[in-house]
């Protein structure tokens, strides 16, 4: 699989799964950033490795998870696991790739790890954004 992922849709997907506005991304970045320059910046194919772990360490996510979280291949293990009509009552047997499996498997653990670990995070950086905020 050539395609590349995609590293603004994958900061903007993160952001938002932290429940962190853009304009509150674009303060923590400093005073040259707004949210329309948040709103470029996850339109971007290709993120500069230092920018991706600025941003990373505000969302407290690692820079891998920006480089290498592609929900296309996530789904593609899915689809590609099960033949036609395993889901449907035909009397066909599903037919199991154990490798697909297997990578769905892993790529499933690693979600969670990343996810536990985001709303883990969320708390911490809540209490940031208040104190930004003057509460």
């Amino acid at each position: 699989m050539n395609e590349k992922i995609h590293h603004g849709r994958n900061i903007k997907r993160f952001r938002e799964m932290m429940g962190i506005k853009q304009e509150a991304l674009a303060h923590e970045l400093g005073s040259d950033w707004s949210q329309k320059k948040i709103s470029l910046l996850e339109q971007k194919e290709e993120v500069e490795e230092e920018l991706l772990r600025q941003v990373g360490e505000i969302l407290r996510i690692p820079v891998e998870a920006f480089q290498k979280f592609d929900e296309e291949q996530a789904v593609n293990v899915i689809s590609n696991t099960f033949n036609h009509g395993s889901f449907l009552n035909t009397g066909n047997s599903p037919t199991f790739n154990v490798n697909p499996i297997e990578k769905l498997i892993q790529l499933h653990d690693e979600k969670i790890a990343l996810y536990e670990r985001m709303l883990k995070e969320k708390d911490e950086m809540m209490v940031r954004i208040e104190k930004l905020l003057g509460k």
